[in-house]
């Protein structure tokens, strides 16, 4: 049952994570006006809201104009979901399973902000990042400093990433990184940004053969942290295992 309720949980909330994303960029309230179609202005209704499943009945167009809806919204939806019950399944019913469904709400924003807008508001990591805090006074890393040196060498790393490579690296990145390093600690860290730059290296070469993006053009960063992050967090002991059995 607990299973059940964390994923519906993570739909709605993937639905309100999609407000918040697109919103605060553009320094817009999250609570009003309610949801629109952005092509008509018609206010959805109760029915038109179901995470997943109005997009599904609606066939992906709004109900009143039949303008197209992006599949940003039922994917983040989906995806929240589906991430609150993977943190149970790998974490039980545990304090940290806390810290995984807060940093699943972070990631599932700025994910949205992301790939809309290409910009990680500084609202939102400054939002998470007290909540960080105060959840790792009471759910500590072992040992507890990791947290800090892991905040302190993701900030600097990418610091000097975007030094060398004269703005290669956004300053929402950097931030982030620092957020992420105080929240999983130094190992951890490390590792989910070498996992981060090789799903972009991989997708950005694909894109690149397939015509998805141009040579030169800038492409969201986030959404690959967040897969790295989320592979490092959850599955970096079976994946490093896997790597050194390779050699053994």
């Amino acid at each position: 049952m607990l299973q059940i309720f964390l994923f519906l949980y993570g739909l709605l909330l993937g639905s309100f994570y999609n407000v918040v994303g697109l919103r605060i960029p553009l320094k817009k309230s999250i609570v009003k006006p309610r949801s629109a179609c952005p092509y008509c202005q018609h206010k959805l209704t109760v029915k038109e809201l179901i995470p997943v499943l109005s997009y599904i009945m609606q066939g992906g167009k709004c109900a009143q104009c039949k303008g197209r809806i992006s599949p940003l919204y039922p994917m983040m939806e989906l995806s929240t979901g589906i991430l609150f019950l993977l943190s149970y399944t790998m974490l039980g019913l545990q304090t940290e399973l806390i810290v995984a469904l807060t940093l699943v709400s972070l990631f599932m924003i700025i994910t949205v902000s992301d790939l809309k807008y290409m910009v990680i508001p500084d609202k939102v990591l400054l939002f998470f990042s007290v909540l960080f805090i105060s959840e790792r006074i009471f759910i500590p890393l072992n040992p507890w400093w990791d947290s800090i040196a892991g905040s302190i060498t993701g900030f600097c790393l990418l610091l000097l990433i975007a030094i060398i490579s004269k703005g290669g690296m956004g300053g929402g990145d950097i931030k982030l990184f620092a957020v992420i390093g105080f929240v999983v600690g130094v190992k951890v860290m490390l590792f989910s940004f070498f996992l981060a730059t090789l799903f972009g290296a991989v997708a950005g070469i694909a894109g690149l053969m397939l015509g998805f993006f141009k040579k030169g053009e800038p492409i969201a960063f986030g959404p690959y942290i967040v897969l790295g992050t989320f592979a490092a967090y959850f599955f970096h002991q079976p994946i490093l295992h896997w790597y050194f059995s390779l050699y053994s």
